[in-house]
């Protein structure tokens, strides 16, 4: 297979600039042909791009960064299998390639396009139609969390749409959910003033970093002897307490578990002085907390989301590991605090927030997948065993799904009236910044579907600009946020004493 790439040529950007495309591991042959520009960009759009480098990213560069020799204008393939037309230009009528790609940026063609999205305020609903029937064969939303600025944005965009392509042309079949372009703010900003206010923004960060850890996530807690979260879809019911922290760690992804007749919760323990995480644990009774927090499993790399299973009479955890790039399964062997690695369900991959759920006599293995450029929270992806050893095969479409509001897994499966449900980090406005629970309508090696059916957010009763994680075990309930935590105790004495509970005063975190 021979894929033609057409890009405008007077705009030849950084991730334009390969030869293959992989997918599913074959180094396919790509062949770049530059088109004439069909729109002319926003003008002084290369120097807020280079602004942008020099102090958002300090220096490094990026896909949207221009290419600094751009190659002679090569000639139609015409013996091109594919044809994936990133221009804004009309449809080559003479083309006899099998298929036509066209990316849409909420609907229309080109970067432009992208451009106009990003500047209304929001990233675009990615579109991927053949231009032969006008069919839509993939549609995905990407986030935006690790996006810095415009250029930053527009890359995190075209990482996202050659995930998209490369899906398509793997023939995969393809899941393409209903999805609501964002409709922005009515504005279209200028990128001269999109840009001063994202440096804006960026300065207030780096002054709260100084003065606090940021972000700072704290855990929640409740008993419930009544119906939980599931059952109200909402936060309502007895107040929520927080777990105490030291102040320069933050505690997350909290999950509960009795095992041997005792109650521990588990969850990231992160150090800000350090920057990597391990897990910890902390006992409960049935009146809270029991004595201190311990450690109980940390490795050289960065640890969280310590997701807990019970299987074959014994305890195992699937704690996040994807900066290592494998999913790893460890084995309790003195509980709470003593765990050995034992299998590596799969490797060579980074897969975020692994949850397993039983269903229909198989395993099913969710994660937030990354295929090494975009964002961390908008790809789903499956696999599934007959046991929880494996081995693990993909689901027949992934990435199932790509969409920042209801991709990333936030706490364990729960089983409803015959129904199967699992919570979601709605990342629509930013990481962690709200939870949804979504009913799974269709789920099986082949096919998968789930319906949004409630969202919760911060508010009077969990103050704060997050809610991250939702968990429960027995009459215990507990979920985790972010709050306003200063660097020095003399700083701190400037901050009233509730910031430390969640009950009476709200609180926000950059």
């Amino acid at each position: 297979m021979i894929i033609e790439f057409r890009c405008e040529r007077e705009y030849a950007r950084q991730w334009m600039a390969r030869e293959t495309l992989s997918i599913d591991g074959r180094d396919v042959p790509v062949q770049i042909v530059w088109a004439p520009t069909a729109e002319p960009r926003p003008a002084g759009l290369d120097a807020l791009f280079e602004l942008e480098r020099a102090v958002l990213r300090k220096g490094k560069h990026g896909g949207a960064d221009r290419l600094k020799i751009v190659p002679e204008g090569a000639q139609a393939c015409s013996a091109a299998d594919v044809i994936v037309d990133f221009t804004g230009a009309e449809r080559d009528p003479d083309c006899s390639a099998r298929l036509y790609l066209r990316p849409l940026f909420n609907g229309a063609a080109g970067e432009n396009a992208a451009l106009a999205a990003i500047l209304a305020g929001d990233l675009p609903v990615i579109d991927i139609v053949n231009e032969v029937d006008g069919s839509v064969l993939d549609r995905g939303h990407p986030s935006g969390e690790i996006a810095a600025g415009l250029s930053g944005a527009l890359e995190t965009v075209m990482a996202r749409t050659l995930t998209m392509v490369v899906a398509v042309l793997s023939g995969r079949p393809r899941i393409v959910p209903q999805l609501a372009r964002p409709a922005g703010d009515g504005l279209r900003r200028e990128p001269v003033g999109y840009v001063a206010r994202g440096l804006a923004a960026s300065i207030a960060k780096e002054i709260y970093r100084l003065c606090c850890y940021a972000p700072h996530w704290h855990v929640g807690w409740r008993f419930n002897d009544g119906g939980g979260v599931w059952q109200t879809a909402d936060l309502s019911g007895p107040g929520w307490n927080v777990l105490g922290d030291p102040g320069n760690h933050f505690y997350a992804d909290p999950f509960p578990i009795t095992w041997q007749g005792r109650t521990f919760v588990f969850f990231e323990d992160l150090d800000h002085r350090v920057g990597k995480g391990i897990i910890s644990a902390i006992e409960f009774s049935d009146a809270g907390p029991v004595g201190e927090v311990m450690p109980v499993l940390e490795e050289p790399w960065h640890l969280s989301y310590p997701f807990l299973i019970e299987d074959d009479g014994e305890l195992w955890m699937i704690p996040e590991s994807s900066t290592r790039g494998d999913v790893a399964l460890y084995k309790c062997v003195r509980f709470p605090d003593k765990w050995e690695r034992y299998a590596t369900l799969l490797s060579g991959l980074e897969l975020a927030d692994a949850t397993i759920t039983r269903h229909n006599g198989l395993h099913y293995l969710f994660g937030a997948w990354r295929d090494g450029a975009g964002g961390y929270s908008d790809s789903l992806a499956i696999y599934y065993a007959d046991r929880l050893l494996g081995p693990w095969l993909p689901h027949a479409s992934n990435p199932v799904l790509i969409d920042r509001a209801s991709t990333r897994p936030a706490g364990n499966f729960v089983t409803l009236n015959g129904k199967l449900w699992r919570p979601v980090q709605d990342c629509a406005d930013g990481y962690g910044a709200a939870l949804a629970l979504a009913e799974v309508v269709d789920l099986s090696p082949t096919a998968f579907k789930q319906i949004v059916r409630h969202s919760l957010k911060p508010g009077p009763l969990w103050p704060g600009r997050k809610l991250h994680t939702l968990n429960r075990c027995g009459r215990l309930e507990v979920i985790d946020g972010s709050r306003v935590q200063p660097k020095t105790r003399a700083f701190a004495s400037h901050f009233p004493s509730t910031l430390v509970s969640a009950r009476t005063s709200p609180s926000s975190a950059v």
